[in-house]
């Protein structure tokens, strides 16, 4: 059944989808926003240390549904496996209204100028697709000031003297009182030379557009707010373009396929409704904002005459060049007497960017910061390696280390790789009969050596600190592509080796947009969601000056 023709239809209600939804309906646009979960209230959460989404030992909090959305997993050595939500092969993101972000830490970090140039820096390297962005750190910067103060972005992150030139501060200051974490390690990391500051958070420090300040409580990553401190489209941008009354939600709906007509224009979508039923939504243009690998898997899906490979996807890259993020870094422990823990959230608040490029020998690195307080449940993979897993001695070790324990992490800008990629797998349907992503592919090897260099650095800081048992967390060679998914619908000037052009718009079909990280070409050493919104602020003032101007009709 087809529904009356709206100007655009945006699939997905994310960090890039929220956006660009608010920026049409607020120029007058029609927009038709779809979400595949359900909106969470805050008379919702629930502080479960199991089903969250950062432990999802018992499932995942904030979606996708666990029986309706398996995927496949293929180990480094061909064996297949099919995997549901609460398996960490997986690769979960959140699927509710406001994506990732209604659950996330909120580190709200600007990639650095170096980033968008990493070809041209650091050359060809063997056995990687690496490549510089089409566009710079100047061309994005305004709009990272603009998702910084429309979101809301609190700390201080002035003393970082490695950061891209900046027009103003952050709209909030970092919060207060400082942790015992943070009075622990800055000096230490002055010691040694390091530059550290107060992290940026999408969590407001002081009251911030009509909504509270950060209670401080402990259940934060991995869960919503209770209180609304935590920023993220589901609770900023995307009440502001319901408020319009231009943009319809339509929640529950999962999109089948973009539709093409016979002239390679998009013409809408198909989707599931709430109810399973098969329905069409027409549109002037189409905006892909589902996440690195659910975009790809939406293209892919969306085949067509003109299309048979799916839309985009011409020359083969569509879906390659999944990135995620190689978490490394160390687990100080320290004397009994050192309590570092105090219970006070978020926790993560102290971060130093000395490491993200100058290393040498290494393209690249990634900022290093303290961790967000992990609950019990979380710290278990967290003890000294030589702990037992149950038992006595378990307890035991719990109770000696859990409030005093110190963790240092960063994500390191991973070399991106041709085979590591998200496909439709040939057998496996969905609760709605589609095809399954299959998951495939590993690291490049110099991936892991910039890791491993991020962990030893980490334990120097700790060791600094005071730590009389430091222990590395070191770099795997599996796939990577969790919460910080990218790279599988590159941004690029040349269709041959890109999927979309620097204004998102993919190469082959002049009314399809993709709005997410999986147009980034690399993934910086940072957390990857402002930069997100960025982009997504970008974008969508774009498409309003191209439909303004008479184009997308």
């Amino acid at each position: 059944m087809a529904l009356p023709k709206v100007n655009a239809v945006v699939v997905g209600s994310g960090a890039g989808g929220g956006v660009v939804a608010c920026q049409l309906a607020e120029a007058g646009l029609n927009v038709v926003l779809f979400e595949r979960g359900r909106w969470h209230s805050a008379s919702d959460e629930r502080k479960d240390d199991l089903v969250n989404q950062r432990n999802f030992s018992l499932g995942v909090a904030y979606g996708p549904d666990e029986e309706r959305n398996p995927r496949v997993f293929v180990d480094l050595d061909g064996t297949e496996h099919i995997v549901y939500p609460s398996d960490h092969r997986y690769s979960p993101n959140a699927g509710c209204v406001g994506g990732g972000t209604a659950c996330y830490g909120a580190q709200a970090w600007r990639f650095m100028p170096q980033d968008f140039r990493m070809r041209s820096l650091y050359g060809a390297i063997e056995g990687s697709t690496l490549e510089d962005w089409p566009l710079s750190y100047d061309d994005l910067e305004p709009y990272y000031e603009k998702a910084e103060y429309e979101i809301g972005v609190s700390g201080d992150v002035a003393p970082n003297i490695f950061q891209g030139p900046r027009r103003k501060p952050l709209p909030m200051p970092p919060m207060v009182p400082k942790s015992r974490e943070y009075e622990i390690l800055k000096p230490a990391a002055e010691r040694l030379g390091l530059h550290p500051f107060d992290l940026p958070l999408l969590i407001n420090s002081v009251p911030y557009n009509g909504r509270s300040a950060c209670m401080r409580i402990r259940w934060c990553v991995g869960f919503g707010c209770e209180t609304e401190a935590k920023n993220g489209t589901q609770n900023t941008v995307i009440p502001r373009a319901l408020a319009t009354r231009n943009c319809l939600l339509r929640a529950r709906c999962v999109v089948k396929e973009v539709l093409v007509n016979d002239q390679g224009k998009a013409t809408g979508v198909a989707f599931f409704d709430e109810n399973d039923r098969l329905q069409e939504q027409p549109a002037d243009f189409v905006v892909v904002s589902c996440g690195a690998t659910e975009s790809a898997r939406l293209l892919l899906m969306s085949k067509s005459k003109l299309f048979p490979e799916g839309l985009g996807n011409r020359h083969d890259w569509v879906g390659r060049n999944l990135q995620g993020h190689t978490y490394t870094g160390a687990t100080g422990y320290f004397p009994k007497e050192v309590d570092c823990y105090d219970d006070v959230g978020p926790g993560a608040c102290i971060a130093a960017c000395d490491y993200n490029h100058g290393n040498e020998g290494l393209a690249g690195g990634g900022m290093l910061a303290n961790e967000f307080i992990r609950l019990p449940i979380q710290f278990i993979d967290d003890l000294p390696r030589d702990t037992p897993r149950w038992g006595r001695a378990h307890k035991d070790a719990m109770r000696r280390y859990y409030q005093h324990n110190i963790g240092v992490r960063g994500p390191t800008q991973e070399i991106p790789v041709w085979d590591a990629r998200v496909q439709l797998d040939p057998a496996v349907k969905d609760y709605w009969g589609l095809p399954v992503l299959r998951l495939s592919g590993g690291k490049h090897p110099h991936t892991l050596d910039i890791g491993n260099h991020q962990a030893g650095r980490a334990a120097e800081w700790l060791r600094e600190a005071g730590a009389d048992l430091v222990e590395e967390r070191r770099a795997g060679q599996g796939l990577s592509g969790h919460q910080h998914q990218a790279g599988t619908c590159r941004m690029g000037d040349d269709p041959q080796t890109s999927v979309v052009d620097s204004h998102n718009r993919i190469h082959d079909v002049d009314n399809v947009f993709v709005v997410d990280a999986s147009v980034h070409v690399t993934n910086g050493g940072f957390n990857p969601v402002l930069t997100i919104m960025a982009l997504a602020f970008r974008a969508g003032e774009h498409l309003v000056k191209e439909w303004q101007g008479g184009g997308l009709r």
